[in-house]
């Protein structure tokens, strides 16, 4: 397999590589990350949802049943809700977030794709989404699959991550370099 040491290095690593083989084993990679999908959703637009995963004060077999009733509820596939419930007893919900960019990490990988996290200060239509793909395509040499991000902060333009490289186009960075450039 064509893991990292990087991500096998990481707690959340290791629970999603074991996620990753049992969902590779199982034929189900793409219906997991779906499921994980649904799920980074979740964390990202429900503050009960991740007060839930954060939460210190729920006992093991509480956050079991409630995660599972919720998983239940989202329509989660059966092997992402039984690592949603191993997470529970163990007690790292809260590595959940870590987990699922780990696990697209190792699917990008699988599939032979080079993962792209793209913030800009509004959203992106999908026509602009799949014209950037192409670009970093050509750049990168491989396919590339963009996660799109908004930070109204930036002002405008782009930020893009591809592995440990970053392409920084954004108005506040300009300005914040026009500035420096000013004071001299």
């Amino acid at each position: 397999m064509e893991t990292s040491g990087g991500i096998q290095a990481s707690l959340s690593g290791r629970y999603a590589v074991a996620l990753f083989d049992l969902a590779r084993d199982a034929n189900a990679l793409d219906t997991v990350a779906e499921s994980l999908g649904a799920l980074k959703a979740a964390v990202a637009e429900s503050p009960d949802f991740k007060g839930l995963i954060t939460s210190p004060v729920l006992s093991r077999d509480a956050a079991g049943k409630t995660i599972a009733a919720v998983a239940s509820s989202m329509g989660i596939d059966a092997l992402t809700a039984k690592f949603l419930g191993v997470l529970a007893q163990n007690r790292r919900l809260g590595q959940l977030p870590a987990v699922i960019r780990a696990y697209e990490t190792l699917l990008s990988n699988h599939k032979g794709e080079a993962r792209a996290e793209v913030t800009s200060a509004h959203p992106l239509t999908k026509t602009q989404i799949t014209a950037l793909a192409k670009s970093l395509k050509a750049r990168v040499g491989r396919e590339v699959a963009v996660e799109a991000k908004v930070d109204p902060a930036i002002l405008g333009g782009l930020v893009v991550k591809i592995g440990s490289q970053m392409i920084d186009s954004s108005i506040r960075t300009r300005l914040n370099t026009l500035a420096m450039a000013m004071k001299g």
